[in-house]
């Protein structure tokens, strides 16, 4: 926890080089972040609840961001962001790589000015153009159908420099998840945002409800699956590097209606990307 008040909550979720993930509230006029740029890092905002205004690229310009957007400022590219909104916001925040943004926080909540941390004013020429930025709303980006499921696509490495995946996933009662794995350098990170997702990190299970986060990190043994036969489970799948939009496309390309590929073709097509099956 770094800060805790009537008026804003902001919390580390992960904090490793390769990724610091914070969780933040705003109540109504609460102040983010003034305009500023990043020189070596993408900066990256989901809107989990309410909505969020930022101001982006050399003019500033405003654009009010509702539960379910994405928007990402690569490097170079101004940024900053509020709640000017009458109503309580919260969103996720991602810096790929970290350049330590957690350390940065717990710095600034001893009362250090930490100006070691990557951030700096908007340069004389106001930084990359405003079409640099990224800006999805609900809804908006990729859709890939895997069967029954689906995965929206909102983050590729084409708009974060290699640095970011993000989807919305949704998958249906019964999704038996894949085979318990591995990767070698992804790290791969959930966010629950309804229902109820199966977590498998070894032999160990756990029943993730709305709200949970979980970071496998590089060579940690993981799955997930949707035991229930019900109600289907909504959730934020994001790693870095980024790259994991090819599997989802082509592992979407490989179904056949709700027909599933076979195991053989699956697993041809996780060895293109960084997927390890644990076979023991």
């Amino acid at each position: 926890m770094i800060v805790d008040s009537d008026k804003r909550t902001l919390r580390i979720k992960a904090g490793v080089e390769a990724i610091a993930v914070t969780e933040t509230r705003h109540e109504s006029g609460e102040l983010g972040a003034e305009p500023h740029i990043h020189s070596h890092h993408t900066d990256a905002f989901y809107v989990l609840e309410g909505s969020v205004l930022f101001e982006l690229g050399p003019d500033a310009e405003a654009v009010q961001a509702a539960s379910g957007s994405f928007v990402a400022a690569p490097p170079g590219v101004v940024h900053g962001f509020r709640n000017k909104s009458p109503d309580r916001t919260r969103f996720l925040n991602f810096h790929a790589p970290s350049e330590h943004f957690h350390d940065y926080l717990r710095a600034i909540r001893a009362g250090d000015d930490a100006d070691w941390f990557d951030q700096w004013d908007p340069p004389s020429d106001r930084g990359r153009p405003f079409s640099e930025a990224v800006v999805l709303g609900p809804g908006e980006e990729e859709l890939v159908q895997v069967g029954a499921s689906s995965v929206l696509i909102k983050s590729t490495g084409k708009m974060t420099g290699g640095r970011l995946f993000l989807s919305e996933s949704v998958i249906e009662p019964g999704f038996p998840g894949p085979p318990l794995h591995v990767h070698r350098e992804l790290h791969d990170l959930f966010y629950v945002l309804e229902g109820t997702l199966m977590l498998r990190m070894g032999g160990q299970t756990l029943a993730a409800a709305p709200g949970t986060f979980a970071c496998f990190l590089p060579g940690t043994a993981h799955t997930f699956s949707n035991e229930d036969g019900t109600a289907p489970v909504r959730f934020l799948n994001f790693n870095t590097p980024a790259g994991w939009e090819n599997y989802m496309r082509d592992l979407g390309a490989a179904f056949v209606g709700d027909r599933p590929p076979t195991p053989e073709t699956v697993g041809k097509l996780a060895s293109r990307y960084d997927f390890d099956v644990v076979t023991s």
